[in-house]
């Protein structure tokens, strides 16, 4: 068994350089390298995933304003579960931060997590029946699909941010995830992507396992 150099131990801990290890069959020097491919591609996976989290709270916040008639709908929308508390929490911060609670702050300040939400089978009555079903008129298998395709991205997203490993996973249907809700969203934003959108080279300099190796 290899040791491990005293920058794994002390700044990534022998427990999350782990599963780099075990996927690299022990190999150390390939282990290595995996992490920092792992770091390469979690950041070139940023930029579609900050796309796709700017058009969807845009483009959900200019349909419920206009459904509702105000920027703060969320002050009438019957918010489920944690929204109100999310709401709270976000004008909470701002206030924290000496920045004024407008309604274009708050939206900026609610996490992704609370935009999904939105989508769940929670608000079909109330939120996608009447207005957000007009966000996405065409996307295949309606709010449902919907919904588990931005819970996957949700998931994956909060992976990347809480640097966990996503090596594993099968990167390139994560990607045509992404792409593929963010088309429904703005086709124009999908052209703008095309220059900065390095996923596809970067899953191609993926390290070749070790001899022997898995």
């Amino acid at each position: 068994m290899s040791t491990e150099p005293g920058w794994v131990v002390e700044t990534l801990s022998s427990p999350r350089f782990a599963p780099y290890l075990a996927k690299a069959g022990g190999d150390l020097a390939a282990a290595i390298e995996l992490y920092w491919w792992n770091v390469d591609v979690s950041a070139a996976f940023y930029v579609p995933l900050h796309c796709l989290e700017m058009a969807l709270r845009n483009a959900l916040h200019r349909q419920l304003s206009e459904s509702f008639g105000r920027d703060d709908w969320w002050s009438v929308v019957p918010l489920r579960k944690k929204g109100p508390q999310l709401v709270a929490d976000a004008g909470r911060k701002l206030a924290e931060r000496g920045r004024p609670g407008t309604a274009d702050n708050v939206v900026a300040e609610l996490s992704l997590g609370f935009w999904v939400s939105l989508i769940s089978r929670n608000y079909t009555r109330d939120l996608w029946v009447p207005c957000l079903h007009k966000v996405f008129p065409r996307y295949p298998g309606g709010r449902g699909a919907l919904h588990h395709d931005l819970t996957t991205v949700l998931l994956f997203r909060n992976r990347i941010m809480h640097h966990e490993p996503i090596h594993h996973r099968h990167l390139e249907a994560d990607h045509r995830t992404i792409r593929r809700v963010l088309g429904y969203l703005s086709p124009a934003m999908i052209t703008q992507l095309e220059s900065y959108d390095r996923v596809e080279r970067t899953l191609k300099q993926r390290p070749a396992p070790p001899e022997g190796g898995r």
